[in-house]
């Protein structure tokens, strides 16, 4: 049996603020962020089962990762819950604007984590998270390996 690794691409567009942090990125600023998702996994050999030759269907991928990320983050200001942001998050709540509170502080490293909890709930048994890319500006980005993680 091959195992196969495939990857979907997904961009979304999110506001963070670093609380703490010594430069600018404690600033509320943005990202076009890319997100890179690659699961690995046996393509189906019952000739007869719609999804032949496949290892994931990329549109139930892009199910998953639309729901879980993309949906929820797009056009999103994410700030740490555990900061004084929270003040600010809910000024901006309060006029209407889309805000996250989460329980860590939005870098591309602590989001990449939350990021790969959330996909791998979700996929089916015999498909594995191999790994997850999250890239921020055009020279920066964060990746994660499942490999890294035992």
């Amino acid at each position: 049996m091959h195992q196969i690794r495939i990857t979907k691409s997904f961009t979304f567009e999110t506001g963070h603020a670093l609380y703490g942090y010594d430069g600018k990125c404690k600033n509320v600023h943005g990202h076009s962020y890319k997100l890179y998702v690659t699961v690995i996994g046996t393509p189906i050999t019952d000739s007869h089962h719609v999804k032949y030759g496949m290892v994931i269907d990329f549109g139930d991928l892009k199910k998953i990762v639309k729901e879980e990320i993309v949906d929820i983050f797009d056009h999103a200001t994410v700030f740490n819950q555990n900061t004084p942001h929270v003040e600010l998050a809910k000024e901006l709540m309060d006029r209407g604007h889309h805000v996250l509170l989460v329980n860590y502080q939005p870098t591309s490293e602590n989001m990449v984590i939350d990021f790969a909890q959330k996909i791998q709930s979700r996929l089916p048994q015999n498909i594995q998270l191999h790994s997850l890319k999250l890239q921020e500006t055009e020279t920066s980005f964060a990746e994660w390996y499942a490999a890294d993680q035992k």
